[in-house]
C-alpha cells in the first residue's frame, strides 16, 4: 500500500477533509457569530456597521463548506452517501437557512423601510443561530454514533436527531459561534456598537464556557467510547487541555483589549474541539450503534488508493490557492469599517 511519510493515502485524505471542514468552522464561524448576535444591536447604524464588518468575507468563508463536501465525497463516497441520506432533513434546514442568511444580507438594504430592514435582520440571525445549531447537533450525532446496518444504510428516523446530547453540541456551536463573531466584529468597529459589543462578548464568553464544561461532562458521561483513544495515547489530553487554557486566555486577552489575540485564541478554540473529535473516533468516521463491526472507517470507505493519489495531488494544489485568495481578501479588507453609498 502506497505510503507518505508512513501514512497511508487514506488516513491522509482524512486529515484533508478534517482540514478543509476545520476551516470552514473557523472562517465561517465567525460570520455566523456575528449573525446570531445581531439583534443585540438597538441602532440601525450598528446593525449596518455589523453587516458591513463580514460583508467582504462571508461569502468566500462559505467556499470552504463546498470544498469539504467535495473532499468527503471524493475521498470517502460511502460515508457521503450514508450521512448525507441520514442527515437528510437536518441538511434541508441547513441549507434552507444557508440561503436565507445570504438574501437577508443582500435584501436588507435594498429599501428603505424600517419593517423591510428589521425582517431582514431578523431573518439573517434566525437563519445564523440555525446553520450554527444544526451543525453542532450533525456533529453530535456523528459522536454518539448513528444506527448504521450491515448494509451501510441508516435505519432510524430523523427525529432521533433531536436528541439532549446533540443538542447541547449544538447549543454549545452556536455559543462558540456567537463569543467567535463578537470578538472579530471588536476588531473591526468602533465608537457605539464597539461599545455595545465589549458587553456581548463577556455574556458570549460566559455562556460558552458554561456549555463546553457542562459538554465535557455529558461527553465523559454518556460517550465513553471518546475516551478510548486517550487512555490509550494520554499525551492526547494536552488537546483539552489546552483548549480550556485558551478559553481561560480569551477572557484574559478581552480585558486587556488585545482582540487580535483573543481572535485568534477563539478560532483556535473551534480547531482544537474538532482535533479533540477526530482523535476520539479515528479510525472510524461513522459509528454504528448496532454493531461495532458495521461502523464506516477511513479504510473501508475510502475511495480506491489511485483515486486518492490523484485527488491528493490536485487537493495539495487547490486548496492552498484558495487559502491565498481568503489571506488576500482579509488583508485588503482589513481594518475598521467605515460605511459609504455603496454599503449593505
Amino acid at each position: 500500500m502506497t505510503t507518505i511519510l508512513g501514512l497511508d493515502l487514506a488516513v491522509w485524505w482524512f486529515l484533508v477533509v478534517g482540514a478543509v471542514f476545520t476551516g470552514y468552522a473557523v472562517l465561517d464561524g465567525f460570520d455566523l457569530g456575528a449573525g446570531a448576535i445581531h439583534m443585540l444591536f438597538r441602532k440601525e447604524a450598528s446593525r449596518r456597521v455589523a453587516l458591513n464588518a463580514i460583508g467582504p468575507v462571508w461569502d468566500g468563508n462559505e467556499v470552504w463548506l463546498v470544498i469539504g463536501g467535495g473532499t468527503l465525497f471524493a475521498g470517502f463516497p460511502v460515508v457521503y452517501g450514508t450521512v448525507f441520506s441520514a442527515f437528510y432533513v437536518p441538511f434541508m434546514l441547513f441549507l434552507v437557512a444557508l440561503i436565507f442568511r445570504a438574501i437577508s444580507i443582500e435584501f436588507r438594504s435594498k429599501e428603505p423601510m424600517a419593517w423591510w430592514r428589521k425582517m431582514w435582520d431578523w431573518s439573517y440571525s434566525v437563519a445564523s443561530i440555525v446553520v450554527a445549531l444544526s451543525l453542532g447537533v450533525v456533529l453530535g450525532n456523528l459522536i454518539q454514533g448513528l444506527p448504521i446496518g450491515a448494509d451501510r444504510e441508516f435505519h432510524g428516523t430523523w427525529l432521533s436527531f433531536l436528541n439532549p446530547y446533540a443538542l447541547l453540541v449544538g447549543l454549545t456551536t452556536v455559543a462558540l459561534f456567537a463569543q467567535h463573531g463578537a470578538v472579530y466584529l471588536l476588531l473591526k468597529t468602533e465608537n457605539r456598537i464597539y461599545a455595545r459589543l465589549t458587553l456581548i462578548v463577556r455574556q458570549t464568553l460566559r455562556v460558552f464556557t458554561g456549555l463546553y464544561l457542562l459538554l465535557s461532562v455529558a461527553t465523559l458521561w454518556y460517550v465513553p467510547h471518546m475516551l478510548a483513544v486517550f487512555r490509550q495515547q494520554p499525551w492526547l489530553f494536552a488537546v483539552p487541555l489546552l483548549t480550556l487554557a485558551l478559553v481561560l486566555a480569551i477572557g484574559r486577552f478581552l480585558k486587556r483589549r488585545r482582540y487580535f489575540p483573543a481572535f485568534v485564541c477563539s478560532g483556535s478554540i473551534a480547531a482544537l474541539l474538532l482535533l479533540t473529535v477526530a482523535a476520539g473516533l479515528f479510525p472510524v468516521l461513522v459509528r454504528s450503534t448496532l454493531n461495532p463491526a458495521w461502523n464506516l472507517t477511513v479504510q473501508n470507505s475510502a475511495s480506491s488508493p489511485k483515486s486518492l493519489s490523484i485527488m491528493l495531488t490536485m487537493a495539495a494544489i487547490g486548496i492552498p490557492l484558495v487559502a491565498t485568495y481568503t489571506s488576500f481578501v482579509f488583508w485588503v479588507f482589513r481594518g475598521k469599517v467605515r460605511l459609504d453609498s455603496a454599503s449593505y
